[in-house]
């Protein structure tokens, strides 16, 4: 058996498929007021403030965000084993559990999109990303057998959680069902510092999460954010293309750094819910733009497991702006949704 591994790590690493690039200038631009880097949930993030209002200082700003980001992470991270998400994950009980109103928003949003994607986006499918090996609990990098696949997925199942927004409640009815909001958390964390700045009265920011990201205003070189689209290929890192954007958010969810291969199969990270195997489709890289990263977040993973076809459907049913990448017998293929052509023209 030949096993040939790329790129492995962490489902949501901080190799981004979206990263920040800049412009050649005359002379150096001058410094943002605020840069700010640290690590949350497992992964990096970086907030850059052009300017500050009068009287706000970037040291208040930064313990101001970090306050706002270490609450998140004691919400919603499974990385936290006393975070409100692990507490709920570790207990087997299927009656009504209360829980704060940060980790409601965020249930709620994942469940209306488990919807509209008909269970292709699904927060419950990390044991069956565990079982393939990209999960925190085992790395044997071996598909696992049909058996064992479909054990799991008796336990899994976004119609399995049950929530009650009004009084902040949700309930299990299986006592094995866990949650992982990986794939919609580190938007909605860029949600929350972006609205943070903006109370602060900050103008011009970009906020960045494990790789999703919130624009606004102007960057410190008084132009639109440049923000790259990365070419998905495994081997190296190479600009696919360079989207000027402001006031949105983009989220850009790829299936071409964490995999394995045995034997000449490769095997992706990304896992369809429904069926329990790995996605095998030509559909490589989904970009999404969007008013929310935590909505922008959770589509782009969706997308990838519906595969083009599906995922186009829904984008235009939906208006969605979405850029596809498809891999092709000549090369890399761009499809955008009328709503992405739309943004194009209007806002760029």
């Amino acid at each position: 058996m030949r096993i040939q591994l790329r790129y492995i790590g962490l489902i949501f690493s901080v190799l981004s498929s979206i990263f920040i690039v800049g412009c050649d200038t005359a002379s150096p631009p001058p410094a943002y007021e605020l840069n700010y880097t640290d690590g949350i949930m497992g992964t990096s993030f970086s907030i850059k403030a052009t300017k500050l209002p009068v009287k706000v200082t970037a040291a208040e700003l930064k313990l101001q965000l970090k306050t706002i980001l270490d609450n998140l992470n004691s919400q919603l991270s499974t990385y936290e084993p006393e975070s409100e998400l692990s507490k709920f994950n570790q207990s087997s009980i299927t009656t009504w559990q209360s829980v704060s109103s940060q980790l409601m928003i965020v249930v709620q949003e994942a469940q209306r999109i488990s919807l509209l994607t008909k269970g292709a986006f699904d927060i419950s499918v990390a044991p069956l990303v565990n079982l393939w090996g990209f999960g925190s609990e085992s790395m044997s990098f071996t598909a696992p057998a049909l058996e064992s696949i479909q054990a799991i997925q008796q336990n899994i199942g976004y119609q399995h959680l049950h929530i009650d927004p009004t009084l902040l409640q949700i309930q299990k009815d299986i006592p094995e069902l866990s949650l992982d909001l990986s794939s919609i958390a580190k938007g909605y964390a860029v949600d929350q510092v972006a609205l943070a700045l903006e109370a602060a009265g900050v103008q011009d920011y970009l906020v960045e999460v494990g790789g999703e990201i919130r624009v606004k205003g102007l960057n410190n070189q008084g132009s639109k954010w440049n923000i790259a689209i990365e070419k998905p290929t495994a081997n190296q890192r190479i600009l696919q293309k360079v989207l000027p954007i402001s006031d949105i958010a983009v989220a850009t969810s790829g299936d071409y750094r964490n995999f394995f291969e045995v034997d000449g199969i490769r095997y992706s990270h990304t896992i369809n819910p429904l069926t329990g195997q790995t996605i095998k489709h030509n559909l490589v890289s989904v970009t999404v733009l969007n008013p929310t990263a935590m909505t922008a977040d959770a589509l782009a993973t969706g997308f990838m497991v519906l595969g083009f076809e599906q995922a186009l459907l829904l984008a235009e049913q939906e208006q969605i702006a979405a850029l596809f990448i498809l891999k092709t017998s000549t090369g890399f293929v761009e499809k955008p949704t009328s709503m992405w052509l739309n943004f194009i023209q209007e806002k760029l």
